[in-house]
């Protein structure tokens, strides 16, 4: 059995609640959350917390293979050692000594399927007793009293012909509950290196850290192809204000509310019907003008009042009923109230002059169309296949 165990707690100080602030319009934990589901060699994940927080904002995405153990106090604090939550952990379930535990940190959210599977391939060899994970550093280092640590500075080596150095990157850690109970570390015996790409080289621990890593996910995270999103998608849903609407308030002189509507979205609408899509509305707002439209729009689903990240769980609430994952739902937003549903979703799109948080996701659909001019219309003639 191999266990992957996040230990992530509330109180940093350097970046508050940094464990779920969005990275790339995603929560920083759930990058390792979701490579770990994708890799089938691990069994359970969980997530060791002390924050109610933290737990409300992992729980609700209702991860395979997931669980929450919530932390004792001791071993939360600033000066604790992770460590000392493993060992926390291992004792309180009473984990077999045969369990591979695998350390993985939140902090290095570059960490992908593949190396969490390369990595146990190595391991199971049984050649080491314990594995970390490093990367190949090719600057040059040097000693406090001038004497050159790894390179013979009148021969400097260009880059091509020189090996470099292996750092830790703190990425993850590998080893049996045998030798963690039995050493107190996480790491014992022959220990075996993993080397992963340079890029991820990068941990975050402070301010400039977290912009150095946005930068990084941005330049390594693909879009998505899916060639059939038509078969994908079961549920389709869309914010109001600033995606079927311009985004505009407009009165009349005696003072009654006016949204302006764009009658090709609402032909998307019953496109969407016809093909047996089943559609949402999920808006902060609550008016009489959004009913309307529903009705008239025969969406099966109008949420409105939905505000401080209820969007999501209203969404998983339909999904229920209706019996899918959230990964064949398609959504439309464009403010960073609909940041949390967009990153969750299968497929997510933003109009053209939508929030630049939210134009930041990975794998968003910028659609060509701005907000009330017909940009939902564009969303699903792609989900459909007609563009």
């Amino acid at each position: 059995m191999v266990v992957a165990f996040i230990p992530v707690r509330g109180g940093s100080k350097s970046i508050p609640l940094k464990n779920i602030k969005l990275l790339c319009g995603k929560p920083l934990v759930c990058w390792c959350i979701e490579a770990l589901v994708q890799c089938d060699k691990v069994d359970e994940i969980v997530v060791a917390t002390d924050s109610d927080e933290i737990e409300r904002v992992v729980s609700e995405r209702n991860y395979d293979k997931l669980k929450i153990y919530r932390r004792l106090p001791e071993n939360a604090s600033d000066t604790s050692s992770t460590e000392s939550v493993m060992l926390e952990y291992i004792h309180a379930v009473n984990l077999l000594p045969e369990t591979i535990f695998m350390l993985v940190q939140a902090t290095s959210p570059l960490t992908e399927s593949i190396h969490f599977s390369e990595a146990l391939d190595m391991y199971a060899k049984g050649t080491f007793d314990s594995v970390l994970t490093c990367v190949r550093n090719y600057r040059f280092f040097w000693n406090e009293d001038g004497t050159s640590m790894n390179y013979d500075y009148r021969n400097r080596p260009r880059r091509q012909n020189f090996k470099g150095m292996l750092m830790e990157n703190g990425a993850f850690y590998v080893n049996t509950v045998k030798n963690i109970l039995a050493s107190g570390n996480r790491l014992s015996g022959h220990i075996g290196i993993y080397e992963m790409p340079e890029y991820t080289a990068t941990e975050i621990d402070e301010p400039d850290d977290w912009i150095v890593m946005e930068n990084l996910m941005k330049r390594r995270i693909r879009q998505v192809q899916n060639p059939d999103l038509k078969k994908s998608v079961k549920l389709f849903l869309c914010d109001v204000d600033g995606t079927l609407t311009d985004a505009g308030m407009y009165y009349s002189e005696k003072g009654d509310e006016l949204k302006k509507f764009n009658t090709r979205d609402g032909m998307g609408f019953q496109l969407l019907r016809e093909a047996g899509i089943k559609t949402g509305i999920i808006t902060s707002e609550n008016t009489h003008i959004v009913t309307n439209r529903a009705n008239k729009l025969k969406v099966d689903f109008v949420c409105q009042g939905q505000r401080n990240g209820g969007k999501l769980s209203v969404a998983l609430e339909i999904c229920n009923q209706l019996g899918v994952s959230l990964d064949e739902v398609a959504y439309m937003g464009d403010d960073i109230n609909c940041l949390e549903l967009l990153s969750a979703v299968g497929y997510c799109a933003c109009p053209q002059d939508a929030d630049n948080q939210v134009k930041r996701i990975p794998n968003i659909y910028i659609a060509e169309k701005c907000g009330g001019m017909g940009c939902v219309r564009e969303f699903i003639e792609k989900i459909l296949g007609r563009m």
